[in-house]
């Protein structure tokens, strides 16, 4: 009964925000810090508040809360992907991608493996990044995971992988056998630009 009392005011608090929000942002900012103090489980209202405070341009305010998301829910991965996403507005990176391999360690999710996988591309670690994009595909990422592993198969100099990647890339985008020459001609130049 109580558990449901506090999720009933938790969804009316990111009503009222919502309400607020454009005429009265810091209210509405008040609402959100209200529901998430007495939701019961990691909901909505603690996405809204990051985001909220995002569009404020109170990034710190948004980790903020992404950590106090994380530190009422450790095991919720839904709340370590939302401190992934605040890490990264504020330009931590090594912490982002953290939280998105703590995300992945508690439930195989493509969104985590896909995150993890591009700041791995980005620290320069394409073999990592690829084995992330496998794990998205896994979890159902489709063909973008698939196309994201070729590119990184193909940057770590697995050229072989990378080109079983594509051709399993082909079979699930239109006219993909079509357009896997191409495919292939632009992940050598990519390569042969970076």
């Amino acid at each position: 009964m109580l558990y449901s009392l506090r999720a009933a005011l938790a969804r009316f608090t990111v009503r009222r925000a919502a309400a607020c929000q454009r005429h009265a942002p810091r209210r509405a900012v008040l609402w959100l810090r209200l529901g998430s103090a007495i939701s019961p489980a990691f909901a909505e209202v603690f996405s809204a508040l990051v985001h909220l405070r995002r569009a404020l341009d109170d990034r710190w305010g948004a980790l903020g809360a992404a950590r106090a998301a994380v530190d009422r829910f450790p095991g919720n991965p839904d709340a370590w992907m939302l401190l992934g996403e605040a890490c990264q507005m504020v330009f931590r990176q090594k912490e982002a991608l953290g939280a998105y391999e703590q995300a992945l360690a508690l439930e195989e999710r493509a969104d985590a493996a896909m995150a993890a996988g591009e700041l791995y591309m980005r620290a320069g670690e394409p073999a990592d990044a690829a084995a992330r994009f496998a794990r998205a595909y896994a979890a159902g990422g489709g063909a973008p995971a698939l196309w994201s592993n070729a590119q990184a198969l193909f940057q770590a100099g697995d050229t072989r992988a990378a080109d079983e990647a594509l051709s399993l890339w082909a079979t699930q985008v239109p006219d993909g056998m079509e357009r896997l020459a191409a495919a292939r001609a632009e992940l050598r130049e990519v390569k042969r630009g970076s």
